[in-house]
């Protein structure tokens, strides 16, 4: 089965930003905007790194436990869908995901990234 990739492009403000793909192609995980490939680069080296051994904190649980970093945070968005975001051990935020319709999805999710990241090749491409 083919893996997964980071996609890095080009954004129309120069900065440069990542996407996690799955192997059928879906984005699981995007980045912020970086200032420069080597910043982009180190982000990835991040996800690599922290995905694997990221406790998930559920935000949407009354009462939740609050998870020591490195973390996914599961929360409701402003149109009531799922979504996380990969903290590194430093608290910082290295990825965010899309919407999910239902919190089971956006598990599923996580797990694509916790499966996809170690093995990841990184593609490059234009704006």
């Amino acid at each position: 089965m083919a893996a997964g990739k980071f996609v890095v492009k080009t954004t129309k403000n120069g900065g440069v930003k990542f996407d996690l793909k799955a192997s059928n192609g879906e984005t699981i995980l995007s980045s912020q905007t970086y200032k420069s490939l080597k910043s982009c680069t180190n982000g990835i080296a991040s996800v690599v790194k922290n995905a694997p051994t990221a406790a998930i904190e559920d935000q949407t649980v009354e009462g939740f436990v609050k998870e020591k970093c490195p973390k996914f945070e599961i929360y409701l968005d402003k149109a009531g869908e799922s979504r996380f975001r990969l903290k590194a051990k430093n608290g910082q935020i290295i990825g965010v995901s899309e919407g999910y319709k239902s919190l089971k999805t956006c598990k599923n999710g996580i797990a694509s990234v916790v499966k996809n990241a170690p093995d990841a090749t990184i593609k490059q491409l234009e704006e």
